[in-house]
């Protein structure tokens, strides 16, 4: 009984094992090197010297440029997140609750930008957007305006088009979390007496919060970390914190600063996970996909 006790408990860990070895290899250890490559001094482009000094993090922790793109980042990401929680509740219900016997076919639609680059679909909202775009060529035609709106390479076009980008990340949460809640429930709630609307506040988006918040989470994420649609959709002064690393990187070949960079997006991006850790539970992302 003893060894059979004893192999069961062993199990787990040689299950989970080749995980773990993997993490190492493809997250912690690549990690490791970029703050290492943190502390060096950039001399000239692409001239790096080894060396173990502060000025990188220094100029990011004194510099108001970084301050200032941090928070527009943090303030961007959160817009984005509860656009893309009020826009996605709405069709993740409808996919979950419809009685139409060919849901495949929804999810299908739902899933069917994935299928097509997201820097063509970032492209798009040029040919939409723009002032020669479909908008402002139909509110011209209507006479609406008299000439073209400018609607494009601002703050607001950059949201647009990251909304365009994560919506399907929430909808998908939200619908998974939808899918798994006993339809009964509302049925049996307005049975005692609940009005329809007062059966979906108590009973069904409760139950739904564990995949609104993995939602959240994730397009939160995503959008912090994101540089491609800020550089397509944004004007000189609409970029976000991952638009700092490129340039550091791809454009001032100063690899330091732009190690440095990283390492402080992947800590702010890690304290908002912690943080939602703390109030919410990781426990309820697996919630989300039970």
């Amino acid at each position: 009984m003893g060894d059979a006790t004893v192999g069961l408990d062993r199990r787990p860990v040689l299950l989970l094992t080749p995980a773990f070895f993997a993490i190492i290899a493809l997250v912690v250890i690549p990690m490791a090197f970029i703050l290492v490559y943190s502390f060096y001094e950039n001399i000239d482009l692409a001239v790096d010297k080894v060396a173990f000094q502060f000025g990188n993090w220094k100029e990011v922790a004194t510099d108001s440029y970084y301050h200032n793109a941090i928070w527009k980042t943090l303030r961007i990401s959160l817009t984005v997140t509860v656009l893309a929680a009020l826009l996605g509740y709405i069709p993740a219900y409808f996919i979950a609750m419809t009685k139409f016997r060919h849901k495949w076919l929804l999810l299908l639609l739902l899933i069917l930008p994935f299928w097509v680059s997201f820097i063509i679909r970032t492209l798009s909202w040029i040919h939409i957007l723009g002032n020669q775009g479909a908008l402002n060529g139909l509110f011209v035609t209507l006479g609406l305006v008299g000439e073209p709106i400018r609607m494009m390479f601002n703050e607001f076009s950059v949201m647009l088009g990251l909304v365009h980008v994560f919506l399907p990340y929430m909808i998908l949460n939200i619908y998974v979390s939808l899918e798994g809640i006993d339809g009964n429930l509302e049925p049996a709630a307005r049975t005692l007496g609940a009005k329809p609307w007062q059966a979906f506040k108590e009973v069904t988006l409760p139950l739904s919060m564990p995949g609104l918040a993995a939602g959240s989470l994730l397009v939160f994420v995503l959008t912090g970390g994101s540089y491609v649609t800020p550089l397509i959709l944004g004007g000189p002064s609409d970029f976000l914190f991952g638009n700092l690393i490129y340039d550091a990187v791809v454009t001032e070949l100063n690899w330091p600063m732009g190690a440095t960079l990283s390492f402080t997006l992947l800590v702010l991006l890690g304290a908002v996970v912690v943080i939602y850790s703390r109030f919410m539970g990781l426990n309820q992302l697996s919630k989300a996909f039970g």
